[in-house]
């Protein structure tokens, strides 16, 4: 029997990570003068997402996802071992 908490975690779906084909799509569409609405229609992704690929790409010159920090890797492991 199912309680109610997780049919809602079953039916909200997790954000997943684009793939560097669409980020790069993204940054390449920036670069031909696109706005961020016009390519958040063109690739079907929200205008949050595609500012964040953009900001992203001029702060750092990348969009690879960077290393995640030594304090949520912990936490990450403690979640991962409570839920066991």
């Amino acid at each position: 029997m199912q309680t109610a908490s997780t049919n809602i975690c079953e039916r909200m779906g997790r954000s997943q990570e684009l793939s560097d084909f669409k980020c790069g799509t993204v940054i390449g569409c920036h670069l031909c003068n696109k706005s961020i609405h016009e390519i958040s229609l063109l690739l079907n992704i929200p205008r949050s997402t595609v500012s964040g690929i953009i900001t992203k790409w001029k702060q750092l010159g990348t969009t690879a996802t960077q290393p995640q920090s030594e304090r949520g890797q912990r936490m990450l492991k403690g979640t991962v071992r409570r839920s066991c």
